[in-house]
């Protein structure tokens, strides 16, 4: 199989890593294996400071858990369950001796959205980052640390309404927000991103790790607890009646009009179910 992370080592200090698992960037137990394997390797090299995340694919920066796969456990370096190790990973990214950057343009849905709030930092493109939680849509709920991390990000309200609405924000309203660093139009991006990749990289890595561990200290962030308790209660939903109905409609769907059109307007397809819209409700 095809590895789905291609590292680029930029300098010593930097590396990019672009994710690529076609068609559509899904998150599956081979990307879990190649992040944990990758983190291995990243901090055992004592030259590197930075990496940036960004993808091969200029529809999705990462796309939703394949549900389908995601019990399993291959037979790769890296591998692990993924319900009961994704909030070691996450806590991992937190205290990790390396700086971590999400680069953004194209799709960042449900656990792709996830992943980009665990990093330490989110750069996007105005109009072509598309970040949404649609979990609620299907009658589910977040439970890799979205909840977590909006609540502490962006407040109380707006993640009630990011999470509850299960709608799609852009680059420029997550900046608005307070999820997204910065916003760029699409062709500077890359440029400020690896300016600025190459700025910290070039920094000394003892005052970077210090640096981290302080404001970690000094900022909201979610408990290795907390994360479990999320993962927990994720696990125990997929048993809801309500959960089983989003699948099969999201199934239905799909034989209706592709795969690739649910998966490109996830949060749209979500909102059908309220186009009978009563407007005294």
């Amino acid at each position: 199989m095809e590895k789905q992370l291609k590292v680029v080592k930029e300098t010593k200090g930097y590396w990019r890593v672009i994710f690529s698992n076609p068609p559509r960037n899904q998150f599956d137990p081979w990307t879990f294996a190649e992040l944990n394997h990758l983190m291995d390797v990243a901090e055992a090299d004592q030259d590197l400071k930075v990496i940036v995340f960004e993808s091969g694919n200029k529809d999705f920066f990462m796309g939703h858990h394949d549900v389908a796969k995601r019990l399993e456990v291959p037979d790769e370096p890296g591998a692990q369950p993924f319900f009961y190790k994704w909030p070691d990973f996450v806590t991992r990214l937190i205290n990790s001796p390396i700086i971590t950057i999400s680069k953004v343009r194209g799709r960042a849905y449900a656990q792709g959205f996830e992943f980009a709030l665990a990093t330490d930092m989110i750069f996007a493109a105005k109009k072509e980052a598309k970040f949404a939680l649609v979990e609620a849509g299907g009658g589910s709920m977040p439970g890799g640390g979205g909840i977590e991390w909006l609540t502490a990000l962006v407040g109380r309200s707006r993640a009630i309404e990011i999470v509850l609405s299960a709608d799609e924000y852009n680059g420029a309203l997550g900046e608005k927000y307070g999820f997204v660093n910065r916003a760029f139009d699409d062709d500077k991006l890359d440029e400020f991103v690896d300016k600025l990749a190459r700025r910290i990289g070039s920094f000394a890595k003892r005052s970077l790790l210090l640096g981290k561990k302080m404001i970690n200290a000094r900022a909201k962030m979610p408990t290795n607890g907390e994360l479990f308790q999320a993962n927990y209660i994720l696990r125990t939903i997929d048993d809801w009646p309500e959960a089983n109905a989003g699948g099969q409609e999201m199934s239905d769907l799909a034989k209706k009009y592709g795969e690739d059109a649910v998966e490109l307007t996830l949060p749209e397809m979500f909102g059908k179910k309220s186009g009978k819209n009563d407007e005294n409700n």
